[in-house]
Order: C-alpha cells, then structure tokens, then sequence
C-alpha cells in the first residue's frame, strides 16, 4: 500500500474505505472486516452518516490495533463555529471510543446563498479545528467539499493551513483549480466518491482503456486519480470489489491514457455546489 505523507509527517494510506449510506451494523462488520483482510487501514466516516458507532464496534471485533488503522470523521453542518465544531470532536470520540481521530475534516463550508457571514463562519469553525489539533484529539485537520475561493478566504484568519481538502473528483470531474491550488499549498486533496454515481463506469473511454490494461473501469478510475497523487476514498460493500479497488498498482496508465481520460466530459457523479445547496440535516 502506497501512503502519502502531510506536512505535518503523518503518512496516509492512499486508499481508504469509505461508509457512507453504510448503516447496517451486521454490513458494516463485514466490510470493515473484509476490507481490513485486503490491506486497507483509513477508515472514513462522517457524523451525518449516523455510523460511528457500527464503525468503532467493526473495528474493535477485527483486532486491528488502533494504532494500525486511520481513522477519518467528519462535524456536520449543525456544528459550525469554534466551540461547537469543538464538542462535535468530542461526541464522536465518545460515541467511537477512542481518545483521537487521526484526521478531522468540515463536512460543508458554510454556503454564501444562506449565510451573508459564510466567510467568519468558516473561519471560526476552523479556528476550533485548530484547537482540537494543538490539544491533540485529532493529528491531522482539514475541510471536505471546500472550493478554492473558500480555502483563499480560510487562509487570511488561519495559523493552520488545512493538512487535506477531500473534494468529489472523478473522471469527468477532475476538479484541476482546487487540485492546483492546494499542491501550491502544501495540502493534500482526498478523492470523495471516486467512482462518481457509477453511471461513469459505463463511459466508453474508460470501458477502452480499461480493456487495453485487463482492468475494470472502476480500476482505472482509481488508477488515475492515484497517478495525480490523490488519496481516493472508494465504497461498496462486497468483496470482491473491496478487493478489486485495492488491486491497482501492477500497472500504470500511459501518459496519453491519462490525458484522455482527462478529457472525458461529465457523465455522472453527485455534483453538489456548496456555494449553491441549500442547507440539509
């Protein structure tokens, strides 16, 4: 497993698991299980996918030592501002049963068409993200679904910069300005929702290339953001796709696969504009 390393020295690996809409609990025992037996050790879960606790009860009955395994929450919109974001951290620790959270993410900036102060909301809630890092709950802090004016505006207030912007990107969705700026930066950006809707699998560039290497489309998807140096954050809940998503690094995409695979028009994934949503949960 190829890791990535933050500024701050922590290696990430560089694919994790993924659990969104993954709430069963007896599901959620064997993803994580299987998933711990294909070689993953990020974990990513959220508040707001209401899994916390299936996650933690997962991975305390796979006898992964804690210490072996990554794992990624995120405070949800309700929980903006700097003591808030701050007893969110503290609630999910609870409800996971550990004293850290090895990455800490904002699950949505605070949206312009709602909020006419998104900008000092924003920069309060970070404020409180950097708290919980200098007392050490969390190792690393950083934003989810953050554009580039959002983390420009961020940057003016912060004594931290965001160690990761995860953001949805996928073939047809590359999402070059974010991932330019924050190489400029020094941050690092997580793949969300790799595969898009899964309507890009059927995409007749990806099916081609993906026939000319004997891998599935999904395993190029995959390849491809791993080749721009992304963490990629993939989710099913069978085996033999937590398995296939691992199995990526036999071969290398070409030079001109990848820019055609650049050049794929959008063809499906979630697509949610955070200055234009309107606020949910």
């Amino acid at each position: 497993m190829m890791k990535i390393t933050l500024r701050n020295g922590i290696d990430v690996p560089q694919i994790g698991l993924g659990t969104w809409q993954i709430t069963d609990r007896s599901v959620m025992r064997e993803v994580i299980a299987d998933g711990f037996s294909a070689g993953y050790r990020l974990i990513d879960t959220a508040a707001a996918y209401s899994n916390e606790i299936a996650v933690a009860r997962a991975i305390r009955e796979s006898n992964i030592p804690r210490g072996e395994v990554l794992l990624s929450d995120k405070a949800w919109n309700t929980c903006r501002g700097y003591a808030m974001v701050q007893e969110a951290c503290r609630n999910s620790l609870k409800k996971m049963k550990t004293d850290y959270f090895d990455i800490y993410l904002i699950h949505w900036p605070a949206s312009p068409k709602l909020y006419p102060d998104w900008e000092e909301i924003n920069a309060e809630t970070w404020r409180g993200m950097e708290q919980l890092y200098r007392d050490g709950l969390v190792r690393a802090i950083g934003v989810c679904n953050f554009k580039k004016h959002h983390l420009e505006k961020l940057k003016k207030t912060a004594e931290i910069l965001p160690f990761i912007v995860q953001s949805e990107i996928h073939p047809g969705m590359d999402q070059c300005e974010l991932m330019e700026y924050c190489n400029d930066n020094g941050i690092r950006v997580e793949a969300a929702s790799p595969l898009g809707n899964g309507q890009i699998l059927k995409n007749e560039t990806l099916r081609r290339i993906a026939d000319g290497y004997g891998r599935s489309s999904a395993q190029i998807c995959i390849r491809w953001a791993l080749q721009k140096g992304l963490i990629v954050i993939p989710k099913t809940v069978k085996k033999e796709r937590l398995q296939e998503n691992m199995d990526v690094y036999g071969f290398t995409l070409l030079s001109g696969d990848m820019e055609a695979i650049d050049a794929i028009p959008y063809c499906g994934g979630l697509a949610i504009d955070p200055d234009e949503v309107i606020e949910f949960g």
